[in-house]
């Protein structure tokens, strides 16, 4: 049986594009508001969602969604609330793949036994944890691939030939190319670098190359999505839903200010399809 990844990809191979995978804070600024925009993104043009777990120490992520993950907490944020969101999304949309996005840290806390039972029961598609290297899989990577959880590895413009077969061994959905060295947001991606490593990675495996961190405008989007699988965008959403906060609470615009940019990415990916044609 497919997962609702493989389905997703298949289905814009057909359509001869990439896809477009937004992220977004559980929770951020507030649980209604987090779940709001979460059902909202696929009309806006989202193929594929992340779903971040908030976090007080998140190593990867640059300040904005560092003071997403911040702000989600304060508002009384948790893993389980995340997991919430899923499945409220999910009374409304069954076919959208969602996956959440973090670190170790809150899924040891909660169990992970609990958490993958959980998670699969919310309806979540796949997880991309940032900080398990593959030496780590039998803490969760291997049992959530065992429960049917498709896990997300990220490869990077420091993993060489040498090091790409581990990080691929046990990674299904997608694999997930960080643009840049450093943190999320923190600078532009180089298109043409970005193709070279997209085709380096497809010559050690056959799933779809998503490429994020870096990736802010609809220009960038499409010239990014000219050379792989997929788009992801992060930063600039969650700066959007901090932009149009009142007095550090959603305001009337939150909702619509993300789809609106949202709007803005699904035509620069659709803009690459054109420029494949």
């Amino acid at each position: 049986m497919t997962t609702r990844i493989e389905d997703r990809f298949a289905k814009l191979k057909n359509e001869g594009r990439p896809a477009l995978v937004t992220f977004v804070m559980g929770g951020d600024p507030d649980h209604q508001t987090s779940l709001d925009i979460v059902k909202a993104l696929p009309g806006a043009g989202a193929d594929i969602i992340e779903l971040g777990m908030p976090f007080s120490d998140p190593m990867a992520d640059g300040p904005s969604i560092q003071k997403a993950g911040l702000r989600a907490l304060q508002a009384g944020a948790s893993l389980k609330k995340t997991l919430d969101i899923v499945r409220s999304f999910r009374d409304d949309d069954a076919q959208t793949p969602l996956i959440l996005m973090g670190y170790f840290n809150p899924i040891y806390i909660y169990g992970v036994d609990a958490f993958v039972r959980d998670a699969l029961d919310a309806g979540v598609d796949g997880l991309i944890v940032v900080d398990l290297p593959p030496e780590m899989d039998e803490e969760l990577c291997l049992p959530a691939l065992k429960a049917g959880l498709n896990f997300i590895r990220l490869a990077t413009p420091t993993t060489d030939d040498k090091r790409l077969p581990a990080v691929l061994k046990n990674t299904s959905g997608f694999v997930y190319y960080v643009s840049i060295t450093g943190i999320t947001g923190a600078a532009a991606p180089d298109a043409g670098k970005v193709a070279a490593a997209v085709t380096r990675i497809k010559g050690h495996t056959s799933l779809p190359v998503c490429v994020g961190f870096g990736v802010r405008t609809a220009e960038q989007a499409e010239e990014i999505g000219k050379g792989a699988d997929g788009v992801v965008v992060g930063s600039a959403i969650v700066s959007a839903i901090e932009a149009s906060l009142v007095n550090g609470h959603a305001g009337e615009t939150t909702v619509s200010d993300v789809l609106r940019i949202v709007g803005e990415l699904s035509k620069g990916v659709s803009a690459a399809r054109l420029a494949k044609a």
